[in-house]
């Protein structure tokens, strides 16, 4: 705009850029206005969906302090089916499978961890839970199946610890005893499973001299 120019040239130039520029501006308006109000409302939907997450959650954990079994596994799939999303499942799940009575509840839980959780903490926490079930029920080989695919260095020790305790159990007191020691390489610095772990390195050892 020429700064010389009579008002009323500034007017005309002024009009003139209205017509050439103002639908463009009225839209962008619009936009920015529909942004801001779109984020206000997914902001507002989260929220909502964290709180009523944290309340089914809450709900499984009184039906489960009061052996409420029914009320707990309708909530825990409330919360898988609607709530997918949110740790709140994953917690449900993790609740669930610890206190089921029979191991296949429990692997059913533990393996929806793992196909659903968005952490892999979360799922990692659930391969060395589920291991260790099928330890127990001397499953070894889906044991050490489950403990192989595993590619978390901050499980490493717990699951090599693990493996270890299943080569007992098959009486391979070799493979107990490399296992063992590469649990102790991969523990953290001043961790104290380093005394367990020794000690079932020395009664590995002395099984093998025997």
């Amino acid at each position: 705009m020429d700064i010389y120019a009579s008002d009323e040239e500034k007017g005309e130039e002024i009009k003139q850029w209205w017509r050439d520029n103002g639908r463009s501006v009225i839209t962008g308006c619009i936009l920015g206005a529909a942004i801001i109000i779109g984020g206000r409302y997914w902001l507002t939907y989260q929220q909502t969906v964290t709180s009523n997450a944290s309340i089914a959650y809450q709900q499984v954990v009184i039906a489960i302090n009061d052996d409420d079994q029914t009320i707990a596994e309708d909530k825990t799939q409330q919360l898988f089916s609607e709530f997918s999303g949110t740790p709140y499942a994953v917690f449900a799940a993790f609740e669930m499978a610890a206190q089921s009575t029979n191991s296949t509840s429990a692997q059913s839980y533990l393996e929806w961890v793992m196909a659903n959780a968005d952490l892999s903490a979360h799922k990692e926490l659930a391969r060395l839970r589920l291991a260790q079930l099928l330890m127990s029920d001397e499953k070894f080989d889906q044991s050490l199946t489950l403990i192989d695919e595993s590619e978390s260095p901050a499980y490493s020790s717990l699951l090599s610890e693990l493996r270890g305790d299943i080569y007992v159990a098959q009486g391979n007191a070799v493979e107990a005893r490399a296992a063992y020691q590469i649990a102790i390489l991969d523990l953290l610095q001043g961790e104290p499973r380093k005394q367990l772990l020794q000690v079932k390195l020395d009664d590995v050892a002395q099984s093998n001299d025997s």
